[in-house]
């Protein structure tokens, strides 16, 4: 369950407590213009992070993570408190307040600490060392994570969320450890920090690299038990989208003809929109629901999430032409839009859980939900109808007399149940959505994290450019490309480097594995998309670069972070897939597509060694491999390459992308082009379709349906 338990904001037995915790949060401030009132300010307040901005007035004497502090703690041989989360994290927020804003905890944790606050979502390398420690702990994980180190970083106790009373007691016996059996201390960092640094250790397969369909089938079966038919997603409770899994059980599914994992992918994706966890009237999903129905979400909403369910739901429309899937598309574009985009291209990370009621409080959820005296006074007559096609009944019952809409049927069912046309159904379902999002953006907004991530951008980016090529509106090339120019103009650094984070007009941060394959797998797409060559060099320079400084010579992996990180106790090599796959799955993916267009044996032979070294663990257990499995799945029968050269060559390839072809990739030109997979292909006036395999070419053809008819699709 650890991969589960990773991306939530708490362990799982917090997130089945009852949520009762009204919390309090400081808005982000610069000295500058810092009211006079705040007590309290520590070294925070010159951050970005608006999760490090919330603790700047706290009465704990906070430092960022960087070396001037690692070297303060040190130099006054202290112990390091280091404390991670994020923003949008509920129960970050009740320990804050609980422990965090309490005075006399906070001098306890100023006498005896060196306290360092982290945001994770800035800091993944640091977060993933140090959940690393309280999983070998404690057998679990989650956020808000604490962890207490020696001076040097390494660890040697830590939990998640703490009430008050345990947190003291616990820093208590810390600090007398250290003082008065420091040799204990030392014991304690040596076994830990070497059971991190042996923990997911990738070596170096050298058993020659076999694939084959029945370990695949094994992968599928061995998956199966935890997959909840009925409702979708994974057995029990809580219930995260996932989407990477269902991206690849998608393709499996529609290349081996398989209708049980077909329908249950469907299952998933009708259960997730209709379900709590869909923001009905505003668009966009929630984190996760923390029931096994998807209806009761926590309500934060993060771009990843909704970045990559707008890439399933494309793929899923290519397949079933579902308009729920279309539509969901649609509206969650429009959210991300309207809540968490920047004029210049770029993209916020998210949205709290929590928002002020009308009495000032933070409050889980109140965004979101309604009273019935609230629905009937805006929609009069119509209140009967929209409430039940809504379930505002004990179905949709939230808490405290309050609803969140929930969706039980489909528009055809509800149409012919309440003797209605679909298209009248339709047209009051608008005007509902548009009349209370309009009521509902009166309210106090959940509070925005305003930072940007590359790979979040990136991830945001490839849904834009999937929306494009399925559903053929500019206006989504359009935002993928003024996002791209984006990532161009402020993320690229002098050296070809990438940078991580983007706020206030200063990019910063050295960036992760994640970022460059993620940045480099959405450039590969938006060159299939546009057939701009640009894309594609720049995704070669950016891979070029990952070899250059995350590169393992031994495992033949990348590290998460590069060689230019210098304090850390050690660099992780990432591989479980988790709701955002593994920057080593991605970049392997990515290699594999590479070694394609530019004929590059290297590349071509290290995606494969990297899918040979985890792939006993792929087979095992494929919900936490999923995007390996993609991968996997390239080598069992033909993977294409599709070459259209010609000046009509783009129209030709929007005739193409009306078609799930999850076996393929797309090169193209409107004139010459010396990409390896393209030269010598191209006539002046005339447009032709090759259908290769490994450089292999049937006849070229100049009809889109002709080469359509030379692929085949299933094993």
């Amino acid at each position: 369950m650890v991969l589960y338990l990773k991306k939530t904001c708490m362990s799982r037995s917090i997130i089945l407590l009852t949520i009762i915790i009204i919390i309090y949060s400081c808005k982000s401030q610069t000295k500058k213009n810092m009211p006079e009132d705040h007590q309290y300010t520590n070294e925070l307040i010159n951050e970005t992070s608006p999760y490090l901005l919330q603790h700047a007035h706290n009465p704990v004497n906070w430092y960022a993570w960087n070396k001037e502090t690692l070297d303060l703690a040190k130099k006054e041989n202290k112990l390091l408190l280091i404390s991670i989360g994020y923003s949008a994290c509920h129960w970050c927020h009740v320990m804050e307040h609980e422990s965090f804003e309490d005075s006399t905890v906070a001098a306890i944790m100023n006498e005896h600490f060196i306290n360092v606050k982290v945001d994770r979502e800035e800091r993944p390398d640091v977060d993933q060392i140090y959940m690393n420690a309280v999983q070998l702990l404690t057998g679990r994980g989650g956020w808000p994570l604490n962890c207490v180190a020696l001076p040097d970083g390494r660890p040697i106790w830590g939990g998640t969320y703490f009430p008050k009373d345990n947190w003291v007691n616990a820093l208590k016996q810390l600090a007398e450890l250290y003082k008065n059996e420091p040799e204990k201390a030392e014991e304690y960092a040596s076994k830990l920090t070497e059971g991190i640094k042996q923990s997911d250790l990738i070596s170096f397969n050298t058993e020659k690299a076999s694939f084959t369909i029945s370990e695949l089938e094994s992968a599928i079966k061995n998956w199966e038990q935890f997959m909840d038919f009925k409702n979708g997603g994974r057995m029990g409770a809580p219930k995260f989208p996932m989407p990477n899994n269902f991206q690849f059980l998608l393709r499996h599914a529609f290349q081996t003809k398989n209708s049980k994992i077909l329908d249950y992918v469907n299952t998933t994706l009708t259960q997730m929109a209709y379900g709590g966890i869909y923001d009905h009237i505003g668009g966009g999903f929630a984190r996760y629901s923390v029931d096994g129905h998807w209806h009761i979400p926590h309500f934060e909403k993060m771009l990843y999430d909704n970045a990559q369910l707008v890439t399933l739901y494309s793929n899923a429309y290519l397949v079933s032409k579902n308009p729920l899937y279309k539509q969901v598309v649609y509206e969650t574009t429009q959210f991300v839009e309207r809540e968490l985009y920047n004029e210049i291209g770029a993209f916020y990370s998210s949205l709290d859980a929590d928002s002020k009621t009308k009495t000032g409080e933070l409050e889980e959820g109140v965004y979101y939900i309604w009273t019935k005296e609230e629905l009937q006074n805006i929609l009069n007559d119509d209140f009967e109808l929209f409430s039940k096609y809504y379930n505002v009944n004990s179905y949709g019952k939230w808490e405290k007399d309050t609803y969140h809409l929930i969706r039980k049927i489909s528009d055809k069912k509800f149409s012919k149940k309440y003797n209605l046309s679909e298209k009248e159904l339709l047209g009051k379902v608008t005007h509902w959505k548009k009349v209370l999002l309009k009521e509902r953006e009166k309210r106090n907004k959940p509070r925005l994290d305003d930072k940007t991530l590359t790979s979040w951008n990136a991830l945001m980016l490839k849904a834009y450019t999937k929306a494009y090529t399925v559903f053929e509106n500019d206006h989504f090339l359009k935002m993928a490309l003024k996002n791209a120019h984006f990532l161009i103009n402020k993320q690229i650094k002098e050296d070809g480097g990438l940078y991580r984070n983007y706020k206030n007009d200063k990019s910063t941060i050295e960036a992760y594995l994640e970022d460059y394959a993620t940045v480099v797998d959405a450039f590969i797409s938006l060159y299939e998309a546009t057939l701009d060559e640009n894309w594609l060099q720049t995704a070669k320079q950016l891979t070029d670069y990952s070899f250059d400084h995350f590169y393992d010579d031994q495992s033949k992996m990348f590290f998460f972070t590069s060689d230019k990180e210098t304090n850390l106790i050690t660099r992780k090599i990432e591989v479980d897939d988790n709701v955002i796959p593994s920057s080593n799955s991605i970049m392997a993916n990515n290699l594999f597509k590479l070694g394609h267009y530019y004929e590059n044996k290297n590349y071509s032979n290290n995606a494969k060694i990297m899918l040979n070294n985890v792939k006993n663990k792929t087979i095992e257990y494929g919900g936490g491999a999923s995007n390996w499995l993609n991968l996997y799945t390239n080598y069992i029968g033909d993977f294409y390459e599709i070459a259209i050269v010609g000046e009509n060559a783009n129209d030709k390839l929007k005739e193409f992308n009306q078609n799930y072809i999850p076996n393929k990739l797309i090169v193209g030109s409107t004139k010459e082009s010396k990409l390896p997979l393209l030269q010598f292909k191209y006539t002046k006036n005339e447009t032709t379709i090759f259908v290769c395999v490994d450089g292999a070419c049937q006849l070229p053809v100049n009809e889109t349906k002709k080469a359509l008819k030379q692929i085949k699709i299933e094993f």
